[in-house]
């Protein structure tokens, strides 16, 4: 994987946002075979600028992009007969009009859900979520979770292409589908002659790192897939919150392996472990999966401009002490090693 430092310009900040006079600009790393570049932190979950006043919002979206930021996960979580979807992609469109940055400036990354997947495909479920969010096109979609078992994968792979061919996205991914399922999918795509999955967005921590870090995806990766990696913080918890009281992604209730209570009990010792590095246990955790050499980008959430910097901050992190001492230092808090299967869902 290759990793170039970020050569666009950054834009105008918004009114109200006081930028940086030396900003830190992030890296860029390939999202798979794609030849697109994203940032390495990447911002965005179901619930984001919901929670947030507007102005706020502008501010820290124009601070992200002014500092590097290019890729923002905007997907709609519902859609028309599954869910009342939150509105954070919607307020993601006036946010960035707002903040004067023009769509080329960044990485749209939306969901397309296999719920929604029928006799027309993806495309009616993709420019309802591109009409919301005010964009001709995604640069990225990722697929939801396989629970349905009356699809076909070819199907899925044949709609996608079609989907790039109409020039309404430039690459896809999945989320948490197991290393079996996307290898079958790179499989159709290398038959059919069309583009396949580049990246896969995976849980990814100092406590859940078996999928990940094991040989069946180590030989997706070898053959050019790569990661974002996600719920980074377990919730919260990581970060020294070991009592979240509010749902921050669809999937944060799931706790595979049952080991949450073990994550819990380790968050003194791994805060311990942050103070002696100098940073916080945020950072650390960030930091952590910036060092797996597979890893585009790694997803976060913020509801505050501060926690965007502290992330930026963790980037330095990795600079500063070191991508092997990082992950000796972390390894005791490893919770599902030898307790999830590593060929995933």
């Amino acid at each position: 994987m290759t990793t170039t430092p970020s050569p666009a310009p950054a834009p105008a900040a918004a009114p109200g946002t006081t930028p940086s006079p030396t900003p830190t600009r992030l890296p860029r790393r390939l999202i798979g075979t794609s030849g697109i570049e994203a940032s390495v932190l990447s911002l965005g979950s179901w619930h984001t600028y919901d929670r947030m006043d507007f102005a706020d919002a502008v501010d820290m979206v124009a601070f992200a992009v002014e500092h590097g930021i290019t890729l923002f996960d905007v997907g709609v979580y519902g859609f028309r007969g599954m869910q009342p979807p939150v509105f954070t992609d919607v307020l993601f469109s006036a946010i960035v009009r707002a903040a004067r940055i023009p769509r080329e400036d960044y990485l749209l990354s939306e969901k397309l859900w296999l719920e929604g997947f029928g006799d027309d495909g993806f495309r009616p479920q993709l420019e309802h979520a591109l009409f919301r969010v005010g964009s001709e096109y995604a640069d990225l979609v990722i697929l939801g979770d396989l629970r349905r078992d009356d699809v076909d994968l070819r199907d899925l792979v044949v709609d996608l292409a079609a989907l790039a061919d109409a020039g309404l996205i430039r690459a896809w991914g999945v989320n948490n589908w197991s290393a079996a399922n996307i290898r079958r999918l790179s499989d159709i795509a290398a038959a059919e002659g069309v583009a396949g999955p580049q990246i896969a967005q995976l849980k990814y921590s100092v406590a859940r790192r078996s999928i990940p870090d094991g040989e069946p995806f180590a030989r997706l990766f070898a053959d050019g897939l790569t990661m974002q990696a996600s719920d980074v913080m377990e919730g919260g918890i990581l970060a020294g919150n070991v009592t979240p009281g509010r749902e921050v992604g669809r999937e944060v209730g799931r706790d595979p392996g049952s080991i949450r209570e073990r994550i819990v009990a380790d968050v003194p010792a791994f805060a311990a472990v942050a103070d002696e590095l100098g940073t916080t246990p945020a950072q650390l955790a960030v930091a952590f999966t910036l060092t797996h050499p597979a890893t585009t980008t790694t997803l976060f959430g913020a509801s505050r401009l501060e926690q965007v910097q502290q992330n930026l901050d963790a980037v330095a992190l990795v600079e500063r002490v070191g991508a092997a001492e990082l992950r000796a230092r972390v390894e005791p808090f490893w919770a599902d090693k030898g307790v999830v299967d590593p060929e995933g869902p």
